[in-house]
This record gives structure tokens, C-alpha cells and sequence, in this order.
């Protein structure tokens, strides 16, 4: 029987096959001028093993046509439709993030996504040589681009499922940081070192609220309510960073010295100037780190806080509201003092 015009084609290949029957289209024409004629261009639909299936699947195609080059698509080819879209509804900052994402993963550009697999995904994250934070993000840019393959029907679903496996816990970056919460013994060797420079008195305090370092250089004395034991951060990385910070009874007297500086932010340099962070950490952080023989940075402060706040028995979302994790919902952000008590009873048990 002769099928329609423009409607395919079936036909039986050579040789002894599982799926011979090849259902084929005729996506276009090229033309050979010096010859005067033309060759049709064909996509495949796939390949059968009797004729009547491969009947029903060019008949299936013609019903309700679908991209014939999915088959051959490359993971580039598929960032750059799922970002077309993704790209409207992030911030500029999440979309810088996603392109140094995909630029890390060079190897897989012109692989088909089809053909990608679980260990195609490990590898480019144990070759990247790359720190945890931008692991993180190739990850979810990896589920994000194969969720948009399973919907337009790609990929199956099992081969979204299989990014979940893909192991991030292992940095690649020997340069990187191992950032780890202070130690008993170095935390009472930061107590101990304190009446010998009043700077060290930023490292204790960084210590017993979690806040960030350029939270804390960045924090304004008119947000410090001393009587009330707490301080507002009103600018921060993340929307989940602007919360009230409880003042710890221990470090009070540090915050008391720093507000009779002659200067509009809490912390400042001997000259009352505003630090800046390379300035802080230069000048101050390392050195005083090279004095007391440890390795921590300012961020292992604030894994030091969280650490403590844990083995004191303190409850996951007061946790999240002291340091303001990403975990907290943003509307459970609060700017009253509804949690204060809660929050103050807590930092006052490390």
C-alpha cells in the first residue's frame, strides 16, 4: 500500500536485525545545481521489528508531529533551551552562577543527552576543581536542565532520577578552605589570647551570634540595641541573612567597648574608619591566626555557632533565625520582637 505524500516512509533494512523496519521523514531538500537535481534530507523516527509497529509509529508521528532531532540533541543544545526559560525567572546573580555552571562542565557540551550518564556527571564534578558552593550549583543546574528534558520528553524519567547520585561531598579545590567549626580547646585559646588585643574580641563575637564577617563590619551602631540584647542585620547575601541577631550575655562587654568608638559602625579600624573586608582579614585575621598556630577562617565562625547552638539542644528554626540560614522560609523572616526571647535563651545556653 503507498503511503500519502509527505507522510513517511517504512522500509525493511538488510541483514538480520532485532528492529529492521526503519520509519523514516523527509525533513528537506538539498539541492545539487551542477547536476540539476535534489535528494531529499531525512530525520528517523526509529527503528522496529515488524513492519506493522513501525506502521503505527509513523502514524503516531503524523497525529501529533514531535522534534525529530531530540535523539541527537547535546547537553549544550539542551542549556540553551532550558536557560532561554529558566534565565526570566532568576536573579541576575543566580544566572551568572548557572553560566560558570555550565562553563565547568566543558566536557559534556557535546555529548548527546541520551547517551549522558550517571558516571559522564560524576566525573565532570570530581575533575571541576571546584569548592562545595559551586558543586551545589552544577548539581541543581544538572536536575533543573534534565526536569526540563523529561517534560519535553528528552529524556525518560529515570534519567532525571539519576542526578540525585551524583556525589558533591568531596571538593575538588586543593586550595580550598576545610571549613570547620573552632575547637573547644582553640575557642578557649581565643578566650585566653583576648586581654592581650581588643581585636580579638571580633573573632569571640563573630563566634556567639553567627553572623557573617561582612555582616558584622557592616553593621551600623544605630541597629545595635544594646539594652535590649540584640542587633538588626538589615543587609545580607541572602533574603533569609536580614534578621534581629541575639547578643549573647558573655560577649556584651565586647559590644560595649565597640559602641564608645568614635565611628558610626560598631567595629572599625584604630583610626575609626569603616574595615573593609580585605582590610579586616589582611591585617588582623591572619596574623592573629599565624599568632595562635590554627588554620580557621572568618567563616568558621559561624559553622562554630551553629555547632555549639546544636549541642546545646537548640531547636533547628531558632537555629535558622539566629544565623539566618537559607533554610527558613522568607516568610518566616521576622522584623518584630516575637522570637527575641526564644532566640536570647538560646545563644546564652553556648
Amino acid at each position: 500500500m503507498k503511503l500519502p505524500n509527505q507522510y513517511g516512509s517504512v522500509y525493511k533494512l538488510s541483514g538480520k536485525r532485532r528492529n529492521p523496519w526503519a520509519v523514516r521523514k523527509t525533513v528537506g531538500w538539498k539541492q545539487i545545481p551542477e547536476k540539476k537535481k535534489s535528494y531529499p534530507i531525512y530525520e528517523f523516527i526509529g527503528y522496529y521489528p515488524t513492519k506493522t509497529e513501525a506502521l503505527q509509529a509513523l502514524a503516531a508521528y503524523n497525529e501529533d508531529p514531535y522534534d525529530l532531532h531530540l535523539d541527537t540533541m547535546t547537553f549544550a543544545e539542551l542549556y540553551d533551551k532550558w536557560s532561554d526559560v529558566h534565565f526570566e525567572k532568576v536573579s541576575e546573580g543566580n544566572v551568572k552562577g548557572y553560566k560558570a555552571a555550565f562553563n565547568t562542565c566543558a566536557k559534556l557540551h557535546d555529548m548527546k543527552v541520551v547517551d549522558i550518564k550517571l558516571d559522564h556527571l560524576q566525573k565532570c564534578v570530581d575533575e571541576s576543581g571546584k569548592n562545595t558552593p559551586t558543586l551545589k550549583k552544577i548539581k541543581i543546574m544538572f536536575g533543573l536542565m534534565f526536569d526540563y528534558a523529561v517534560m519535553h520528553e528528552i529524556v525518560s524519567q529515570d534519567k532525571r532520577d539519576m542526578v540525585r547520585y551524583v556525589d558533591i561531598s568531596k571538593p575538588g579545590n586543593p586550595n580550598g578552605y576545610d571549613r570547620k567549626p573552632f575547637t573547644k580547646k582553640h575557642i578557649k585559646a581565643v578566650w585566653d589570647a583576648q586581654p592581650s588585643n581588643d581585636y580579638i574580641s571580633i573573632v569571640l563575637m563573630l563566634i556567639y551570634t553567627g553572623v557573617r564577617i561582612g555582616e558584622l563590619l557592616e553593621l551600623e551602631k544605630k541597629d545595635v540595641h544594646l539594652e535590649e540584647r540584640w542587633f538588626f542585620v538589615k543587609e545580607s547575601k541572602t533574603e533569609s541573612g536580614i534578621r534581629e541577631v541575639p547578643i549573647a550575655e558573655k560577649v556584651v562587654p565586647f559590644f560595649e567597648y565597640w559602641m564608645k568608638k568614635d565611628c558610626d559602625f560598631l567595629v572599625c579600624t584604630p583610626d575609626n574608619q569603616p574595615f573593609t573586608y580585605r582590610n579586616y582579614y589582611d591585617s588582623y585575621w591572619t596574623p592573629l591566626m599565624q599568632q595562635l598556630n590554627m588554620t580557621y577562617t572568618p567563616h568558621c565562625t559561624r559553622h562554630t555557632c551553629v555547632s555549639l547552638l546544636t549541642e546545646s539542644g537548640v531547636d533547628e528554626r531558632i537555629i535558622q533565625k539566629i544565623v539566618g540560614h537559607k533554610g527558613q522560609n522568607v516568610t518566616q523572616v521576622v522584623y518584630t520582637h516575637v522570637d527575641l526571647p526564644f532566640k536570647l535563651e538560646a545563644i546564652n545556653k553556648i
